[in-house]
């Protein structure tokens, strides 16, 4: 389980350095009060609210805060996200950090979310990967979550995905589901990675659940779709863009898993503001 508060804890060191916010102590009375506004200046879909808070909590104990929202809320620009107040010295000290969090999760959030809403209606769900930020991953899961995503696997612990160089080690699709579902059984979900529609039917007969058609066309996918039948899942990935989801989607496609929305996800533009 990740450890929140020693991420945040991190974060706050590295920015803070050994002797801390020395522009803030310069011009800013120890005493000094403030009373502050997160802001988002455009739109998008929120997603890591409470975790931005909570670094301003981890700064200083007498800091507080109030969230004005919750993950997976739309807003429009110019909406307010939250308040803080206490110590300014401490809130400036956590600017950084929770502003960098918040918008690159609602960043996530809000990718997820515009694909999500092109694919309404069609039955697909969309899916991340494991294309995320080393020990982040768990917060960049959640904001997919809060865009009305779903996540594809945690990490290689909890599912099996047969990739092409497992294909290529092993010799053949069905050979390599095999060994997978020998290996763990039924407990534990065996999907398989194929490139062309010919792989389809020795994956499902070797017992894969989910096969994953890899940068394939929209009339390969919907001959894999005719094909099944069904008898497993189907994921879409690779090459997956706003222009070509619906046309994806409409396959008949289950999943449509894209690595972008975690890793090259514009992050939504916020801010804090002091009251006058």
């Amino acid at each position: 389980m990740l450890d929140i508060d020693g991420l945040l804890s991190a974060a706050l060191a590295e920015d803070l350095g050994d002797a801390g916010d020395i522009t803030s102590d310069a011009t800013i009375p120890e005493d000094a009060h403030a009373v502050a506004r997160l802001m988002a200046r455009s739109s998008g879909c929120i997603a890591g609210i409470g975790t931005a808070l909570r670094v301003f909590e981890l700064v200083d104990v007498a800091v507080a805060t109030g969230a004005v929202v919750t993950d997976g809320q739309v807003v429009e620009a110019g909406a307010e996200l939250a308040t803080v107040a206490g110590p300014a010295r401490a809130i400036l000290a956590g600017e950084r950090v929770a502003l960098n969090l918040l918008g690159h999760l609602s960043g996530i959030a809000t990718a997820t979310r515009e694909l999500a809403d092109l694919v309404e209606g069609t039955g697909t769900t969309i899916l991340d990967t494991r294309k995320t930020t080393p020990l982040w991953r768990a917060l960049e899961k959640a904001a997919v979550r809060a865009g009305g995503g779903d996540n594809h696997r945690m990490g290689l612990d909890d599912a099996v995905l047969i990739k092409d160089n497992h294909v290529r080690a092993v010799g053949s699709v069905g050979e390599a589901v095999r060994r997978a579902r020998s290996h763990v059984g039924r407990s534990v979900r065996v999907e398989v990675e194929i490139e062309s529609v010919r792989d389809l039917e020795a994956a499902i007969e070797a017992g894969a659940d989910i096969v994953m058609l890899d940068n394939m066309r929209p009339a390969q996918m919907r001959k894999c779709v005719e094909r099944a039948r069904g008898r497993c899942l189907l994921e879409a990935s690779g090459g997956i863009t706003r222009r070509n989801i619906r046309r994806v989607a409409e396959t008949g496609v289950d999943f449509i898993s894209v690595g972008w929305i975690t890793h090259s996800a514009p992050a939504l533009d916020v801010a804090l503001d002091f009251a006058d």
